[in-house]
């Protein structure tokens, strides 16, 4: 949640950049509104890389979780051959539509 404070207009942001500036190097986030909703951020470049970096290592974690699905999937002998699967697929989507 973002505090009252760090909520500013895109015209407030326009006229006072550099000291909005200031305070995300600081610490703090800003959530730009336009028209009353939110439009864009203003963060540190620092923090930025942060978060593309933790979204990265959560997809990897996506990654490995539908990875051990399989393989167990596998090992319980949960299997198809590939084309009779795509198939079965291709009907079903035929079907629906």
């Amino acid at each position: 949640m973002i505090p009252t404070r760090d909520v500013v207009t895109l015209a407030q942001a326009r006229s006072r950049l550099t000291e909005l500036a200031e305070e995300v190097k600081a610490g703090a986030e800003k959530l730009i509104t336009k028209d009353g909703e939110g439009y864009v951020a203003l963060i540190d470049a620092h923090r930025l890389d942060y978060y593309h970096r933790l979204e990265r290592a959560r997809i990897h974690l996506l990654l490995l979780e539908e990875t051990e699905r399989g393989l167990r999937d596998i090992e319980q002998g949960r299997v198809r051959e590939a084309t009779s699967a795509l198939d079965a697929r291709r009907k079903r989507r035929a079907g629906s539509g």
